[in-house]
């Protein structure tokens, strides 16, 4: 009967120590996990705060830019600018009867150069197309619908009340630049990534 109980009593240690070290090894286990989980969560953070840096200095790069922007409109070639970006605008549009948007600031230079604007895109299309189009370009009468100062200048066409436009302004023209080059910018500016 003694042996029994200690046959018995090292069944019961054995299996007690099986259980100890299951628990421990399945602890252990479980304390890997949250290890890497919460390693893979810093690892994640630190991205989402090298992604958030990366895309406060390329916002900045572009503010950077719309202001040397708004520069180039306080110029002396923003005149023959304007009368470009009209021609083009009107050119892109394709329409007889269009209202031109300016900034507050930029309507005299716009009424002075309208006319010669217009005429330049009729004799670009009569050159192109060999027809002689008669378009109806007319200012934007409505002073609240006038471009705010941080489309940093240009001019937005509409025709069809209001149904076809075409931003020409320099931030639209920016944003499209960005756009357009943000990979290089990236590789220029972040070069390890």
């Amino acid at each position: 009967t003694e042996h029994d109980f200690n046959l018995e009593k090292q069944t019961l240690v054995h299996e007690a120590k099986l259980n100890i070290q299951d628990e421990f090894t399945k602890k252990e286990k479980d304390r890997e996990v949250q290890q890497r989980i919460a390693r893979s969560a810093e690892i994640g953070e630190c991205r989402v705060k090298k992604m958030k840096i990366r895309d406060d200095l390329l916002q900045k790069l572009v503010a950077d830019a719309g202001a040397k922007c708004a520069v180039v409109a306080r110029g002396q070639n923003y005149p023959q600018l304007l009368q470009k970006l009209i021609v083009q605008g009107l050119i892109k549009i394709e329409e007889m009867e269009v209202t031109v948007f300016c900034r507050n600031e930029d309507i005299s230079t716009i009424e002075k150069i309208l006319d010669v604007a217009v005429q330049e895109y009729v004799e670009i299309m009569k050159r192109e197309s060999g027809v002689t189009l008669e378009p109806k370009v007319v200012m934007n009468e409505n002073r609240n619908r006038d471009l705010t100062t941080n489309s940093y200048g240009g001019i937005v066409l509409t025709a069809l009340n209001g149904k076809i436009v075409c931003d020409n302004t320099m931030a639209s023209r920016l944003n499209l630049v960005y756009e357009e080059l943000l990979p290089s910018i990236r590789a220029i500016l972040f070069p390890d990534a």
